[in-house]
């Protein structure tokens, strides 16, 4: 069985509130020295009747179509370790 990870990140130059308000509220937990947090989703995915490359070829099209804006977002597909 294929198992693949896709990360999906807003792309740099994009704005992340999500990411500002952890770091805003880090110091206030004891976390000093955190500069930058940006957020993201990650997703599993089995493909049992998939070969790995098969499993990446597809897991790509599956984040292009519906895991990741890709306006504002960017996207890595690897194998599960």
């Amino acid at each position: 069985m294929a198992r693949v990870i896709v990360d999906v990140m807003l792309k740099p130059e994009i704005l992340d509130p999500q990411g500002q308000a952890v770091v805003g509220a880090l110091p206030r937990l004891g976390f000093p020295h955190v500069s930058a947090v940006r957020q993201g989703k990650h997703f599993v995915l089995d493909l049992p009747e998939l070969g790995e490359a098969e499993a990446l070829e597809q897991a790509a099209r599956i984040a292009e179509t519906l895991l990741a804006n890709p306006v504002i977002e960017e996207y890595a597909v690897r194998h599960a370790e």
